[in-house]
């Protein structure tokens, strides 16, 4: 009897010595970029759509498919470059990169919400207070109007995440009024 006691207290503490999962912390609290992937990006694109009342875009398997393609190929190279016209057509694109588990998905929005600041309403493209529309892109495409859907995806290489989002129809046209 003893000897099953001990076996079985054997084999309860192997889980105990199995190596720790990773958790990455933002502001002292842990986060996991896997859970909820969809549903959190959704979430936080339609919080600033629906701030300004525009209509929610829906997720895109398609899309995200698309930008997972893109993602693994930034991940792999080291390179941070907005894909090729010729490889996404009809769709616009918005990418963020950082410190890989250093970043939860809502910041990594947050980071195109965040060139609000520097936005003024107008028609594309005159519409930063800086004068250059590349300081308002991300923001601009994320809460264009007729855009209905978005898919991300994010991949890791050379110690950085890549979120890569498409987005369809694409933004930031030439002439048209953003909001």
């Amino acid at each position: 009897m003893k000897r099953l006691l001990c076996v079985v207290l054997a084999a309860l503490s192997i889980p105990a010595c199995a190596s720790p999962t990773k958790v990455s912390y933002w502001n002292g609290i842990p986060f996991d970029n896997r859970s909820g992937f969809a549903e959190r990006l959704l979430a936080a694109h339609n919080a600033e759509r629906l701030r300004l009342g525009h209509p929610p875009v829906a997720w895109s398997q398609r899309l995200a498919a698309d930008a997972q393609g893109w993602a693994d190929r930034l991940a792999a190279s080291g390179a941070f470059e907005h894909a090729p016209i010729q490889l996404r057509v009809g769709e616009g694109e918005n990418l963020f990169t950082g410190t890989s588990g250093a970043f939860p998905l809502e910041q990594m929005i947050g980071g195109f919400v965040g060139e609000r600041a520097d936005f003024k309403p107008g028609v594309f493209p005159d519409v930063s207070r800086k004068g250059d529309w590349h300081e308002v892109g991300h923001y601009t495409q994320l809460i264009w109007r007729n855009t209905t859907e978005v898919g991300c995806a994010l991949a890791t290489g050379h110690g950085r995440d890549t979120l890569v989002c498409r987005y369809s129809p694409p933004g930031n046209v030439v002439g048209q009024m953003v909001p």
